[in-house]
């Protein structure tokens, strides 16, 4: 495992300690996650904010053996080498057109508000998470028959972290979390580019 988390991650403002526990490990334990915990993460997805209430989102989830190598061909190489051991992965999903049938503006930045709300609930849950962005989406979308309507975003593997000396030694020094820009790096006040720091 890592070291604690106040060694990597200091806040320059109070806030709930679950925001600093989540991070994105590679590592995986190779242990089953209970379908009400599993469950209890896309329940937290569920009450995230849309616009009009369209909740765009959707997942395809792979909890079986099976499944899961159903989605290994279109998961590039450089993740497959960590996020096979996972014992659940998902592909996060987002319906573009509204319930009038048109164009919803807001479906991806939505559906990025019900990934966040399911990220917290797993570190919440003692689970981790770790989205994927480097995937081929054409070969998720032909073989997991998503139809054109929905955009798909990104993957995720859910799990039980598990300690980096099982990762292969090109991800070593990777497993640790991560810092952020302070606050005052970006945000303005009143205009672009304005600094709000007083």
């Amino acid at each position: 495992m890592v070291k604690q988390i106040s060694e990597f991650r200091k806040t320059s403002y109070n806030i709930d300690p679950i925001f600093l526990k989540r991070w994105s490990p590679r590592s995986f334990q190779e242990k089953e996650v209970p379908e009400d915990v599993l469950m209890s993460l896309f329940e937290a997805a569920r009450w995230a904010p849309s616009a009009s209430n369209e909740q765009p989102w959707r997942f395809v989830v792979a909890r079986t053996k099976e499944e899961r190598e159903k989605f290994f061909p279109f998961i590039m190489e450089v993740n497959r080498l960590w996020c096979e051991k996972a014992p659940v992965l998902a592909v996060i999903l987002s319906k573009q057109a509204n319930s009038k049938n048109e164009f919803n503006r807001t479906h991806a930045f939505d559906t990025g508000a019900a990934w966040g709300y399911l990220a917290l609930e797993a570190a919440n849950k003692g689970l981790i998470t770790h989205a994927m962005g480097g995937f081929y989406k054409d070969k998720a979308r032909e073989i997991l028959s998503v139809p054109e309507e929905y955009d798909i975003h990104a993957v995720v593997a859910i799990g039980y972290q598990g300690n980096k000396e099982d990762l292969p030694e090109k991800f070593h020094e990777r497993e640790k979390p991560s810092d952020r820009h302070e606050v005052k790096d970006f945000i303005f006040a009143g205009s672009f580019g304005k600094k709000a720091d007083k």
